[in-house]
């Protein structure tokens, strides 16, 4: 998803991103079982909020694994001499053909729908820490169904409304792979295209709203009563286990992809990328292992 061509581990980062998608789709089946087997014990909102969550995501990281690749790709009639200058008649357009344009869009429905439903789960958590409330407003699962499934349709289709042609695919996806296009034919990036404008700027939005919420929950459950010296130390590993596994759930890490927009510096870049194909690729792998497990020592109990 980068829109940097060239970078020098690439390889390195494609393996990572291969073991740790792999591992999140064991682990978001897992956890989705998990969910739906225990959904009696608990209460409904958060169980509809985490599975839907783990489907969108799911969803996402199969079509990514295996259909990301535009297997009819044409570079090779794109690759242009530099001293060469053709007028935009000349141009070549490659007509619209194969699956990419197709996956293209469930790749920006569902991880659009993955964030959407991440700031939903923010605003429930908001919602309970506000009014003390142990179950969730009227009507809210109605609410958040409508929002979650249906704020990313409405972005998804105007972003092709807008960007796509049958005879000019490229102005919506990429050619190499099958997702949004970011850059303009001298390869920089073109904040006209729907990379920008189609998933960096609402997302953005919703990292920003999760981010404010995540720091109203720390600082709720942060609030330690200074008579009970005894249980201090373990309460605050309780509530610093709680803060943490909100911050996986709402996708907090994809932070790092903004900073790598903005980052000039070789050595800090690097880091970064790492940084952010490990994190992103395993979140689910902590979901999986802080929310199943609570649950299990929950049910235990009972």
């Amino acid at each position: 998803m980068s829109f940097r061509r060239e970078f020098e581990y690439a390889e390195a980062l494609n393996w990572i991103t291969k073991l740790g998608c792999s591992m999140s789709i064991i682990g978001l089946s897992l956890t989705i079982t998990f969910q739906m087997v225990t959904r009696k014990s608990r209460k409904t909102n958060p169980t509809v909020l985490l599975v839907s969550i783990c489907m969108c995501l799911l969803i996402f990281t199969l079509l990514f694994m295996l259909g990301v690749d535009n297997s009819y790709k044409q570079l090779n009639k794109l690759d242009i001499q530099e001293d060469n200058i053709l007028l935009p008649s000349d141009t070549h357009k490659e007509w619209d053909r194969g699956p990419c344009t197709a996956v293209a869009v469930l790749l920006q429905y569902f991880l659009l729908g993955t964030f959407t439903w991440n700031t939903l789960y923010a605003t429930h958590v908001f919602l309970m820490i506000r009014n003390s409330l142990a179950t969730s407003p009227s009507h809210f699962t109605a609410y958040t169904v409508a929002i979650g499934w249906g704020l990313p349709a409405v972005v998804v289709a105007l972003t092709l409304g807008i960007s796509y042609r049958v005879d000019d695919p490229l102005g919506y996806r990429q050619e190499e792979f099958c997702w949004l296009a970011a850059l303009d034919p001298k390869g920089n990036f073109d904040f006209k295209l729907p990379m920008f404008w189609g998933f960096l700027i609402p997302v953005a939005f919703m990292l920003i709203f999760n981010t404010v919420m995540l720091v109203c929950f720390a600082v709720t459950t942060g609030k330690t009563n200074p008579h009970l010296t005894s249980t201090r130390h373990t309460s605050m590993k309780k509530k610093f286990l709680s803060s943490f596994s909100l911050a996986v759930v709402l996708s907090l890490s994809w932070i790092l992809g903004y900073l790598l927009l903005i980052t000039q510096n070789q050595t800090m870049y690097t880091i970064l990328n790492i940084s952010f194909c490990v994190l992103t690729t395993t979140q689910v792998v902590n979901v999986c292992t802080l929310y199943c497990k609570s649950l299990w020592i929950r049910a235990s109990a009972k």
